[in-house]
């Protein structure tokens, strides 16, 4: 019953202003990705889970089993897929919506954080446009966000993240990226990442994760080769003095014996989850590293009665094939048929939510540890008496040595592969 009270008193105190006027009559407890990341640091060795919202089955399944294992959430999804050019029906503008409606229907206690994955600016023309559009996803119910323009090199990745931060607001959870996620190649480094941070933290942003290419990819992943859990804990040793957690991208294809090194040996407390959960919730068969299986003729396999009816599987891979895909392509088919999804039997759409939440569930107690750490992001919340935590970090580094110009004529001193060149953006 304790609980129960904390979470009415966080209710009041813990939303922020955005969702408390998106929100003003919910029972909903989504707060910054600060509060999650707190929660896990409390229990120490704890991960949450973002689970990558690419459908309504999967964020559904993640709440349910979130909610059972007493654990707070962050729901994400990124650019690529809900951003402008979505190729999912979940998006940046309505996810916060999605999320606040289902924790009411469900009851839903633990707290949730709505988290902009993969906010990618590549140019220029993509900063100016990110001074409209993310103003726009905060008013939308966003209440964290991933800055990645780790496509550009060292010293225009810095700058970037340095122009956009005044349009984030300061209470809002924030992620930092060194390193695109692609795998063995462009393997991130300490002098990079420090440099990263170092920049940040001398113009007084302390961002509350970094992200960086420790070897692994998004989707399907053809190789065992995987995270470097070495590697990623000596980045996180390096930045001990600014006070940073690690978010883990690309967790499918890695086994949870790999997933529980990196919670157990490094600095990390999200991890992000995404093709595993869309093709768990589609009914397809996938092994412990969360890949779907091939059969002989490299076709994926549908479990009979898992997941959607056999026969919107069928016209699901009849429509991928007209349109020439490949087995990574198939993640375009969530927008032309989440409506397809959505309007099969209860029975069918609970049985699709349900799979998603088992293999959560199993995920956040058994590999992250992540049980019974919702009454710590409450007690967070209460002891800050508010929606804004402030930052973990403080100023180390002297402005005076991180202007424009030290910040390009610095970065000429490291030397970083970022690997090949390819989209490698979800």
């Amino acid at each position: 019953m304790a609980y129960e009270a904390d979470f009415e008193k966080a209710l009041q105190v813990g939303r922020p202003p955005t969702i408390c006027e998106l929100f003003p009559n919910s029972k909903a407890l989504i707060v910054s990705g600060k509060v999650i990341d707190r929660a896990m640091l409390a229990k120490g060795k704890a991960v949450t889970l973002a689970a990558n919202g690419r459908n309504y089955f999967v964020i559904r399944g993640a709440l349910a089993a979130a909610q059972r294992a007493n654990a707070p959430l962050i729901i994400e999804i990124a650019k690529s897929e809900g951003g402008q050019k979505a190729y999912c029906a979940v998006n940046y503008w309505n996810m916060a919506r999605i999320v606040d409606a289902l924790c009411n229907e469900m009851r839903i206690t633990v707290p949730v954080a709505i988290h902009a994955d993969h906010y990618g600016i590549k140019n220029d023309k993509d900063l100016a446009a990110a001074k409209v559009e993310v103003p726009s996803m905060f008013e939308a119910g966003i209440t964290s966000i991933a800055i990645d323009a780790s496509h550009l090199p060292d010293d225009q990745n810095l700058l970037a993240n340095l122009e956009i931060n005044p349009f984030i607001p300061k209470w809002a959870g924030l992620e930092t990226e060194v390193g695109e996620i692609k795998g063995k190649e462009g393997l991130s480094t300490v002098p990079e990442a420090k440099f990263l941070i170092q920049g940040l933290n001398a113009h007084e942003i302390f961002p509350d994760w970094i992200a960086l290419n420790n070897g692994t990819t998004h989707g399907l992943e053809a190789s065992d080769a995987g995270i470097q859990v070495g590697l990623t804990a000596d980045i996180h040793h390096a930045l001990i003095p600014y006070k940073l957690s690690g978010a883990q991208h690309g967790t499918s294809g890695n086994s949870s014996e790999r997933l529980r090194e990196i919670a157990q040996n490094t600095a990390t407390t999200k991890a992000n989850v995404a093709t595993a959960l869309q093709m768990i919730s589609w009914g397809l068969e996938v092994n412990d590293y969360g890949n779907a299986q091939l059969d002989g003729n490299g076709n994926f396999i549908k479990v009979p009665g898992e997941g959607m009816t056999e026969e919107l599987w069928a016209e699901m891979v009849a429509y991928a094939e007209s349109k020439g895909w490949k087995k990574g392509d198939y993640k375009n088919l969530n927008l032309p048929f989440e409506n397809k999804l959505l309007a099969q039997p209860k029975a069918i759409r609970e049985r699709m939510a349900k799979r998603v939440e088992d293999f959560a569930y199993k995920i956040m107690t058994e590999v992250f540890n992540a049980r019974d750490t919702a009454p710590l992001a409450v007690e967070a919340i209460l002891k800050a008496g508010s929606y804004d935590l402030g930052p973990k970090g403080s100023q180390v580094e002297d402005p005076a040595h991180w202007t424009r110009e030290h910040i390009v004529e610095r970065a000429k001193s490291i030397a970083g592969n970022k690997g090949p060149e390819g989209n490698f953006e979800d």
